[in-house]
């Protein structure tokens, strides 16, 4: 609920590995939401890429120190993703926290995880969905080649594998939408608004356009 008690939009978090086609897809939603008529934005992490990059430059040296880097973009951030779900009645984010508890989690201990969850659980806001866009790590080499540029430090095929496996442990305590990542996109968009109907809000306001 906002401060006022009307009811905000919902939060869905697309989530896999590098890779997966998370902006695709979002980019997809995005579309045809808005041609059912409803007020959707899309947002990515991290949102504020130089302190991103930061992140991924420490979590390859130290996954702690990386995960707090991501968590604080999150917390920066929180305030434009409250207003986001204020007006809207979907916002679909590419990555969320549990990106961080995937990656630089699986490379932590067990306590140091409990303390990750519960601080960024406090950061951001958690998402209402999850789609888990499941690709092995392999095919996300393939596709991080296809590319042509240099990898990141986090994309490392025994850095995937290893994510991959946390992925799939979150997704089945969580009970995640789990879908194929090598699937079409237009399956995938399909997919998701079947398990995830969602009707406009009543209430007039202009639609939100920025994405």
């Amino acid at each position: 609920m906002t401060p006022r008690g009307r009811r905000r939009g919902q939060l869905w978090a697309l989530e896999g590995i590098d890779g997966a086609g998370k902006s695709t897809l979002a980019q997809a939603l995005g579309v045809s939401l808005r041609r059912r008529g409803i007020r959707v934005v899309l947002r990515r992490e991290p949102a504020d890429p130089e302190l991103g990059h930061l992140a991924q430059v420490a979590a390859a040296r130290d996954p702690w120190t990386g995960a707090v880097y991501f968590t604080l973009d999150r917390w920066r951030a929180r305030p434009g993703l409250m207003e986001d779900l204020r007006r809207a009645d979907v916002v679909v984010t590419d990555r969320s926290f549990y990106s961080t508890l995937a990656y630089q989690g699986s490379a932590l201990s067990r306590a140091a995880v409990t303390t990750l969850d519960d601080l960024s659980r406090r950061a951001t806001v958690r998402p209402d969905r999850v789609v888990w866009l499941d690709l092995p790590p392999a095919e996300a080499i393939r596709r991080l080649g296809a590319r042509a540029r240099v990898r990141g430090p986090l994309e490392r095929r025994r850095t995937l594998v290893r994510v991959a496996g946390s992925y799939r442990r979150l997704a089945r305590a969580g009970g995640w939408l789990r879908l194929d990542a090598r699937r079409p996109t237009d399956e995938l968009a399909a997919a998701t608004l079947r398990a995830f109907p969602v009707k406009p809000r009543s209430g007039g306001g202009r639609r939100p356009s920025r994405t």
